[in-house]
């Protein structure tokens, strides 16, 4: 799968943010903001998440509909890597 600027972007972000999170830690912010902080962590991985799932997804429903072969198994893989993701 080619992994495009705008996941690569999203995945360096998440890396800040869990840097931040650290960086909290080490100087003992309040539990609150850290908990916040981790939150918007993981809900941007959920994202990324989801943007791979999806965008491969696509791509793998258009190579089978032009062999013209069935779609439901990828369909199916692609919900249980989004349901394992969870």
């Amino acid at each position: 799968m080619n992994y495009n600027d705008q996941m690569k972007h999203r995945v360096k972000r998440i890396e800040g943010q869990v840097k931040a999170v650290s960086r909290m830690m080490e100087e003992e912010k309040d539990c609150k903001d850290l908990i916040v902080q981790m939150s918007a962590a993981r809900n941007a991985l959920d994202r990324a998440i989801g943007l791979v799932v999806s965008t491969n997804l696509e791509q793998c429903v258009r190579e089978q509909i032009e062999k013209g072969e069935d779609t439901d198994e990828l369909i199916q893989e692609a919900v249980n890597l989004l349901v394992k993701s969870r």
